[in-house]
């Protein structure tokens, strides 16, 4: 297995990213390689004596796609940025899985344009997860790829996390709901009422019908389908309640679990190829998780198998 990463996507590269893939080398089997894509001599530097490592490659890439920058003229006018030469990569099959803690518009625009969507998926998703109160995760899609989303993308949304559960999380027949402001059927906006009767009726999916904002950690639901607003602000609120904690001095080990380091990136699926995205501010530890998280993912053939749901 390959797995490249962005040495320069983040508020803390390529530093953060060096140390976080030294920390990754020394639990990942002698069977997967790591591709770092950035600046050589930067990262010559800092890799050090872990430079001539067996299982890392140094890709040269001079330039770089900065936070601000626009996604679609950063990919065009910046060929040689690591994002670029990532999703180059990917789409000559060179590597299994890219990720980055970079430019997440340029990300969204390589995944769609560069390897594209999978045919039969109007538009792809980001993957977020949220704790669970008696252990494990939830999948909660979209979190932020899709402000608004027509009813049967919502139904789409339920298909692939469905999908996604089932062979990354191992939960057999994952009960799918719909985020709401209530948990009667005729509840929310016309589009969820809408995509509530499109899951209701698809026999592909286990649907089990509104959730609210009060169910998000009781163990409800392993899938929650929501259009990328609501997602995003769900996650945030969530990191947001471990960070306040933290800050005070308190800890609690189910709130840890919000912590965004502990599961250092969030897939973009519907996608042709593995493409994980991070958080702009990942630490070294963030950036290890991200990197077991995508080795699972490839591990688990996730994205052939949504191929074949849609041929």
């Amino acid at each position: 297995m390959i797995i490249a990463i962005d040495a320069m996507g983040g508020d803390f590269a390529p530093k953060s990213v060096v140390e976080g893939s030294i920390e990754a080398l020394a639990v990942l089997p002698n069977t997967d390689y790591l591709v770092l894509i950035g600046q050589q001599d930067k990262l010559k530097e800092l890799f050090g004596d872990q430079y001539n490592h067996p299982q890392l490659k140094i890709i040269d890439a001079h330039e770089v796609i900065e936070m601000g920058e626009h996604p679609t003229k950063a990919l065009s006018q910046k060929p040689n940025s690591s994002i670029s030469l990532g999703f180059k990569m990917l789409k000559n099959h060179e590597i299994d899985v890219f990720c980055s803690a970079g430019n997440t518009g340029a990300m969204m625009v390589g995944s769609m344009f560069s390897v594209k969507v999978i045919e039969g998926i109007q538009r792809p998703a980001i993957v977020g997860f949220a704790p669970k109160v008696n252990g494990g995760k939830v999948v909660i899609l979209d979190i932020g790829a899709n402000a608004d989303c027509k009813p049967e993308m919502l139904e789409q949304f339920a298909e692939l996390g469905s999908i996604y559960a089932t062979a990354t999380l191992n939960i057999e027949k994952p009960r799918v709901a719909l985020m709401n402001i209530g948990e009667e059927e005729q509840k929310g906006t016309l589009v969820a009422q809408a995509a509530y009767q499109l899951m209701k009726d698809n026999k592909s999916v286990n649907f089990v019908g509104n959730v609210e904002g009060k169910d998000l950690f009781l163990n409800k639901a392993d899938v929650i389908v929501c259009d990328g607003f609501t997602g995003n602000v769900i996650l945030k609120l969530g990191e947001s309640m471990y960070e306040i904690l933290a800050s005070q001095g308190i800890t609690n080990d189910f709130l840890a679990q919000a912590n965004y380091e502990e599961t250092g990136g969030s897939p973009i699926i519907g996608i042709n190829e593995n493409v994980i995205i991070g958080h702009g501010a990942s630490t070294p530890k963030a950036i290890k998780n991200m990197i077991l998280l995508a080795q699972n993912q490839v591990k688990s053939n996730v994205t052939q198998k949504m191929k074949e749901a849609f041929a």
